[in-house]
């Protein structure tokens, strides 16, 4: 069985591109949301994997997503990897302690995510935040 990632991010272009890396390099199942309301909706019902989670969006920017899907005992235990455009060492730091998998540039480095996630037939073991 496949294991699936939830891609939230409301660029419908940078979900595509996200899509078709982790469904063709990494063999991914991959849900997307566009928004921060309809990613806890999905994640409720669908319990993904992990989710990659963009931390600039309207109305429920990630951290506010982050926190309600945390709230949520059925969603809780999903590993988050947060995705923003402007990561510094000292946002690494900060977001370790709210329980990210990893904190994760973007969009110039998403290339790169397959190789980050664990292989879908592999148990889901993500890296812990380093302090």
């Amino acid at each position: 069985m496949k294991k699936r990632v939830l891609i939230v991010d409301n660029e419908p272009h940078i979900r595509e591109v996200t899509q078709l890396a982790l469904e063709l390099v990494a063999g991914w199942q991959v849900l997307t949301a566009g928004s921060g309301q309809e990613a806890i909706a999905t994640a409720t019902v669908e319990h993904p994997d992990a989710i990659l989670l963009d931390v600039m969006m309207p109305d429920m920017d990630g951290l506010t997503t982050f926190g309600k899907l945390q709230e949520d005992p059925a969603t809780k235990p999903i590993p988050v990897i947060l995705l923003t455009a402007q990561i510094q060492q000292s946002d690494r730091t900060t977001t370790n302690p709210w329980g990210f998998a990893m904190p994760s540039p973007s969009p110039s480095t998403r290339s790169t995510w397959p190789r980050k996630l664990p292989p879908p037939s592999a148990g889901t073991q993500w890296p812990k935040p380093s302090a």
